[in-house]
């Protein structure tokens, strides 16, 4: 097992990377701050208590996190799933709520803890890629439906992400004209300054903009609706009051979830710049990471955070070579809440929701799942049939479960389709009949010009074989015999693995031709299919086994060719 260190990524630190630091330091903190305010608003909790939750998460993942880029703190998809978690535990009491908030942060971390120490890194893995983009689409365009409100000053709806955009639909009569220019504005500011001048802080400009014009143009007199009072200095630290031990037993749960979310985000951003830059992250080190900054952030007051792609992909842009841009970031995060919390209390609300609108609006990346609907060719269709297009349907249904039931039930329904439908497929593995071409056996459909001996079939099953398609290979195999078969022979390459099940399955098989009179050999098995199969069948039922297809047809006499199987 691997020593760890703290503060790994400072190990050998130059001082020609304080500048760089520093510089990216700056420049994610511009970005931090009103984005943090603005996550908090999506978990339901002040948003001061976004900026409480980022200042010890990026202490402590720079202390116990294996990257060097990441950067930790409130983030979209974590805050909605806290809200989604929260709402209907705490009901309409605001001081419970904000508590539950920070002991689901407790919970998280805790559970992060535990799971890096034990090694559960190999987690992540149950999440596929497709699950996850699937999630993400969904669950940014619900966080876009429930900005909308905020974004044209009409009454927010509540329900899933249909109930709330037909009460959008239905509210546009008593849309606020003011609210709504001052959202727009900002919405087009922040996307504007993203795509023409990328390095400049759009999110922190749109925010001094609307500052600004509420402080000239007194627009919350005029019904535009501000931020409000933020309670200026630092957090308490201690565990949140009112959340008794039952509470933090009933949160384990839902935190399972947030942590299996934040871990899987965050790894995926780490792993990004990691290879960028050459270096490598430790699955285990990231849980140990998330889990002390969420128990951190939870301590103070704070809220769930996890890793963030866009303000790691900013901090990298930006120079960064070590964690000590997090350490600056935090420790300007502690300025903003000594000094500068009166400047932001008027903050439009308006604004605000252009703020997270245009953060994760990115996130709405239909392109990506047209591009998983084209992964489908006739072939594959006609062996797995509907089953053929196995990532975009795990895609689809984690993006309608997230829009339909909600958050984490969309997440799990994402990865319940992906392992079913991988179940289905190793279920129904495609079997070849492959043919000579010299000293080579190729694909026979593939190769229809190949001549056939209708006295032989050469098979592969392009799938390791176990107790799930053991009868579906048997069926197949007696399928493809005719009554001129005198031969099969398994070419076994291209099944890695086999089980008791299988093996047994074999040996039937064998018998089964046997009283058709034909003869059956398994050819070129490899690892484990050899290992299991020579343990698995007693010595008096043993196959016959040759080390090539070729010596196992060796002795079968020539006839003519063929073009029938």
């Amino acid at each position: 097992m691997a020593r760890w260190t703290v503060f790994e990524s400072l190990a050998g630190y130059r001082r020609q990377w304080l500048r760089p630091d520093i510089l990216a330091g700056l420049t994610v903190w511009a970005v931090l701050v009103p984005e943090g305010l603005a996550y908090a608003s999506i978990a339901g909790v002040p948003p001061v208590v976004g900026l409480y939750a980022a200042i010890p998460s990026l202490v402590l993942y720079a202390l116990a996190g294996s990257s060097r880029h990441l950067v930790v703190g409130p983030m979209s998809a974590t805050a909605a799933l806290s809200a989604a978690i929260i709402t209907p535990i705490a009901g309409a009491d605001g001081g419970r709520y904000i508590a539950l908030s920070a002991g689901l942060a407790i919970a998280t971390g805790l559970l992060g803890l535990v799971a890096g120490a034990i090694r559960l890194g190999f987690v992540a893995a149950f999440i596929s890629e497709p699950v996850l983009k699937g999630f993400i689409v969904g669950l940014a365009l619900t966080i876009i439906i429930g900005q909308v409100p905020k974004l044209l000053g009409i009454d927010k709806t509540a329900g899933d992400f249909f109930d709330q955009l037909w009460g959008v639909l239905t509210g546009l009569g008593d849309l606020h004209w003011q609210t709504a220019l001052v959202g727009f504005l900002s919405l087009a500011v922040v996307i504007g300054l993203k795509r023409w001048l990328p390095l400049v802080p759009g999110s922190l400009l749109a925010v001094l903009l609307g500052i600004a014009a509420v402080s000239v143009l007194g627009l919350d007199d005029r019904g535009v609706d501000i931020v409000g009072h933020i309670d200026a200095g630092l957090p308490s630290v201690g565990l949140p009051g009112g959340v008794a031990f039952g509470d933090y037993l009933d949160l384990l749960g839902p935190a399972a979830g947030v942590l299996l979310i934040g871990f899987a985000e965050g790894l995926g951003a780490a792993k990004t710049y990691a290879a960028k830059q050459g270096y490598q992250v430790d699955p285990n080190r990231e849980l140990v990471g998330l889990g002390a900054a969420n128990l951190g952030a939870g301590l103070a007051s704070g809220m769930v955070v996890n890793g963030s792609l866009s303000k790691t992909a900013v901090n990298g842009s930006a120079g960064a070579k070590t964690q000590v841009s997090g350490l600056v970031v935090a420790g300007l995060t502690v300025l903003t809440l000594l000094f500068l919390t009166g400047l932001f209390e008027k903050l439009p609300e308006a604004t605000l929701a252009g703020v997270v609108i245009a953060a994760v609006i990115e996130l709405v990346d239909f392109p990506a799942l047209r591009r998983l609907y084209r992964v489908w060719t006739v072939r594959l269709g006609g062996i797995y049939g509907k089953a053929a297009r196995t990532d975009f349907t795990a895609a689809a249904a984690a993006m309608i479960g997230v829009l339909v039931f909600d958050t984490l039930p969309g997440l799990l329904i994402g990865i319940g389709i992906s392992i079913l439908l991988l179940v289905y497929r190793s279920s129904r593995p495609h079997i070849v009949p492959v043919v000579r071409s010299g000293t080579l056996w190729l694909d026979a459909d593939r190769h229809p010009d190949l001549p056939r001996r209708p006295d032989l079939l050469v098979v592969r099953v392009e799938s390791g074989l176990y107790f799930a398609n053991a009868d579906y290979v048997r069926d197949r195999v007696e399928q493809l015999c005719t009554d001129r078969t005198r031969l099969v022979v398994l070419d076994a390459e291209t099944s890695p693995t086999i089980d008791v099940t299988a093996a047994m399955m074999l040996s039937d098989l064998r018998d089964s031709l046997g009283r058709r009179r034909i003869d059956f050999r398994i050819a070129r098995y490899i690892g484990q299919f050899g290992d299991e199969l020579g343990t698995a069948i007693p010595q008096d039922m043993a196959i016959a086994v040759f080390a090539t297809v070729t010596d196992a047809v060796a002795d079968l006499p020539e006839t003519p060719a063929s073009s029938d199987c």
